[in-house]
């Protein structure tokens, strides 16, 4: 499953909240899988808890303009885990609890891993080799 792609502008109050700890990105990517309605919420991480294991800060919104609505709320993590017995390999899911789409590891992110993903050599729009 692709990843939502919806984007919103935070709005200032929380830009302001967020300056205390970082320097806040002004607008925020839903991180779900993608999703249908006018009425479901868009969700992106915002803050992480004190703890691995804490409640996050997350941000949610949900319409369009004019009419959108937003709210941020601590909300506990998602305690699903994903166990591949053949590897070994555990892994948690990265959204919050009772999430309405695909855990994590169900969604694709083509943009973010094709910016994660090293770059080949002579792979510059110039054909200079990338470092």
């Amino acid at each position: 499953m692709l990843q939502c792609t919806a984007v919103t502008a935070l709005p200032p109050e929380e830009v302001q909240r967020l300056r205390a700890s970082e320097e806040p990105e002004p607008y925020v990517l839903c991180e779900l899988g993608a999703h249908d309605g006018q009425d479901t919420e868009h969700a992106a991480y915002l803050v992480p808890g004190r703890t691995p294991e804490s409640p996050a800060v997350w941000f949610f919104w949900a319409g369009g303009e004019p009419e959108r609505v937003h709210r941020s709320a601590y909300v506990p993590w998602c305690p699903a885990i994903l166990r591949q017995v053949d590897t070994g390999v555990v892994r948690r899911c990265n959204l919050f609890d009772r999430h309405g789409a695909a855990h994590s590891w169900d969604v694709a992110d083509p943009l973010g891993d094709l910016v994660a993903g090293r770059i080949a050599f002579g792979d510059s729009p110039k054909g200079d080799p990338c470092p």
